[in-house]
């Protein structure tokens, strides 16, 4: 396998210890140093994991023992930081959306190409067992020929959970730029790439209050839109609506279905790995549950991470850059949308990336089989 690639972590936030758990002691990765803003978060975890150095945001970009950032700072500083990342050099792998912006997201996969480094973005939850399996079973022609789909997540809004939810609700976040790339990354391994979008949004409150830690009862300002709806066409010609809020408080809907000409096929959460894929056959009875047969088994975050440096100079990567950058033209053309009152057509697109064969936990945390995790 050669030596660890080595991995330097920039943003200690929350979702940075899903990301330690898998990658810390992997044979394949070896994280090399972390940087955050509050340096006593970065000087926590190098005291934590021997073998990792706190450094400054600078020091970790220029570092020569660095070589792929992971980039897990808020959506705004995205492409700040990729875009440090590539000017020295380095690959970059960062949570999702790719930016915060569509412009700035191409800026940033057009420097990458001049300097010769790859990018990749989350979410790898695609990955896992519960989307590899839907869209194996459609591409088996388990429903027949893809008609229509429907995507739906309703939620009341993270600020009830999260004690500083101020980037949900300013650029960059909202339900759509949230959670809209688990949906529609799922969407695009499902039933291929987007060719032009019809959407409509509106922003229900004014304000949000934390409802945890030690700002609960804090008062935010909501500066995005809250609830993002449209209509997706994709270049096959099946139609997707598509629900994003943070404005309801639950639902029965599944969070993917696809509809064929010879059956229906519910998808599970595309935030989780598994989940239960269920069919519903032309004539049949009932649904029936389909056992796992492709992904990434017990996935958790920071596999696509490691999917992306065994692809590096094999092959395209799952959770890649070119991916992310039309998933988050798609949700901006969805805004654009429902800014403008129009249709609007993408001038990008994305192919499926290669499917992921069904793979045993312990052989992509590389603890059997080594190598193989690929």
């Amino acid at each position: 396998m050669g030596d660890p690639h080595r991995v330097g972590v920039v943003g200690l936030g929350v979702i940075s210890r899903a990301y330690l758990d898998t990658l810390i002691g992997h044979p394949a990765a070896r994280v090399t140093a972390v940087a955050d803003l509050d340096a006593s978060r970065s000087a926590a975890v190098a005291a934590e994991f021997p073998g990792v150095e706190a450094l400054t945001v600078g020091e970790l970009l220029s570092s020569p023992d660095v070589d792929t950032v992971l980039n897990l700072t808020v959506p705004a500083a995205h492409a700040e930081i990729a875009l440090g990342a590539v000017g020295h050099g380095k690959h970059v792998y960062g949570e999702k959306p790719l930016a915060a912006d569509f412009g700035a997201a191409r800026a940033v996969l057009e420097a990458a190409a001049k300097a010769g480094v790859g990018v990749g973005c989350a979410p790898d939850t695609v990955l896992g067992t519960g989307i590899q399996t839907a869209r194996a079973a459609v591409e088996a022609g388990r429903i027949g020929r893809p008609q229509f789909a429907s995507a739906v997540m309703v939620t009341p809004g993270h600020e009830r959970w999260h004690p500083h939810p101020d980037f949900y609700y300013t650029a960059g976040g909202g339900p759509l730029l949230d959670m809209g790339p688990y949906y529609l990354a799922s969407l695009v391994h499902l039933l291929g790439p987007v060719r032009a979008v019809t959407g409509a949004a509106g922003r229900l409150r004014a304000e949000r209050v934390i409802g945890s830690g030690p700002r609960a009862g804090e008062r935010i300002p909501v500066e995005v839109d809250s609830h993002v709806t449209g209509v997706l066409e994709h270049v096959g010609g099946t139609l997707t609506t598509l629900t994003t809020s943070f404005d309801g408080v639950a639902t029965t809907a599944a969070p993917i279905e696809v509809h064929g000409d010879a059956g229906t096929l519910a998808v599970p959460d595309p935030n989780r790995f598994d989940g239960d894929v269920r069919l519903f056959e032309l004539g049949g009875a009932r649904w029936r549950t389909l056992p796992p047969s492709a992904g990434y088994v017990d996935g958790a975050r920071g596999v696509g991470l490691l999917d992306f440096v065994a692809a590096t100079g094999q092959r395209a990567p799952r959770a890649g850059g070119e991916l992310a950058l039309h998933v988050l033209e798609t949700m901006s053309a969805l805004l654009r949308s429902a800014s403008e009152g129009r249709r609007v057509e993408l001038t990008t697109t994305a192919e499926p990336p290669v499917p992921v064969p069904l793979t045993a936990a312990e052989e992509w945390r590389g603890r059997a089989a080594p190598g193989r995790y690929s």
